[in-house]
């Protein structure tokens, strides 16, 4: 298993210059100048501007301005924002909101997906097995931003069980809406996942054995079945926490959370190259070692599991 664990841990390496060249490349190529964009609808003196630009690299060629990159990552040092600000503290402050967020979204996810699919699972075809499965449906038709306006309107403004938004105040309690929303947006492909997962694992041989060597149900489901039935669940999860830690934008811009999907956003906007790339390049490494950690997990799930 630890030639196995290094040699994944070795995978980063193309993975992280793969990645980081291609999405430097991307904003080296996007139209506008980065510059102009910074100062809005007003515009800076030639001079200005060409101090900026030099200051910036900007006026270097596409590989001169990633290497410069790469030379500063090594040193521990992702670049400077265009509104002069470290990347490095934007990353330190918005990263743990946005991390947060995901982990109570996928651990919302996870459990629903378990619970509910394996119930429809052991009572196929039944009413409550039905039900679910539309309720799957709706869920899985609409759009995020729909169900976050949704969840914002009732909850919140109606009900008042939660804050409408979150702000600067983003511990665990001010979350709750947001991770809410975004869990029920995901859980419902999760949960098609374990119900049909756990009706494959009952179908088994196997299974079969065990009830006919005398072991009850309440100990072939939850340790015999739930356990070969959990790896879909887990895979569908670890992508989704890499599309979170990335790609909530619409929800942290409903909910104005202060995370790395509005910082993208606006850094998008202001062509930032240096906060974009380290953002992704802090993430594909997250990415990459969330899921070494999941296939570890499969060997836990399923001993007939082997790394090579």
């Amino acid at each position: 298993m630890v030639g196995y664990i290094l040699k994944r841990l070795l995978q980063v390496i193309p993975v992280f210059l793969g990645a980081t060249l291609l999405i430097y490349f991307l904003v080296f190529a996007m139209p506008g100048d980065p510059i102009a964009a910074l100062f809005g609808d007003k515009q800076p003196s030639p001079q200005l501007h060409a101090a900026l630009t030099a200051q910036y690299h900007l006026d270097q060629p596409f590989i001169v301005q990633y290497w410069y990159y790469l030379v500063g990552i090594f040193q521990g040092n992702m670049g400077t924002t265009f509104s002069g600000q470290s990347v490095n503290e934007v990353l330190a402050r918005t990263l743990p909101v946005t991390g947060r967020l995901a982990v109570m979204a996928i651990a919302i996810e996870f459990i629903l997906a378990i619970i509910i699919g394996t119930l429809s699972a052991l009572r196929k075809g039944k009413v409550f097995d039905n039900s679910m499965l539309v309720v799957s449906l709706i869920f899985i038709s609409l759009p995020v931003f729909v169900l976050a306006f949704l969840a914002q309107y009732f909850l919140a403004v109606k009900l008042q069980w939660f804050s409408p938004t979150v702000g600067a105040e983003n511990d665990w309690g001010d979350l709750w809406l947001p991770a809410l929303t975004l869990g029920f947006s995901l859980y419902a492909v999760s949960m098609r996942l374990m119900r049909g997962s756990v009706i494959d694992t009952l179908n088994q041989d196997w299974v079969r054995t065990a009830y006919s060597k005398g072991l009850p149900r309440r100990r072939v489901i939850p340790v015999h079945v739930l356990r070969n039935s959990l790896i879909p669940v887990i895979t569908n999860s670890a992508t989704n926490f890499g599309v979170l830690l990335v790609g909530a934008t619409v929800t942290e811009g409903i909910f104005n959370v202060p995370g790395v999907g509005n910082t993208l956003f606006h850094a998008t906007l202001q062509h930032e190259g240096p906060t974009i790339v380290s953002f992704v390049t802090v993430f594909v490494i997250i990415y990459v070692l969330v899921n070494l950690v999941v296939d570890l997990l499969y060997g836990l799930l399923d001993p007939r599991i082997r790394y090579v």
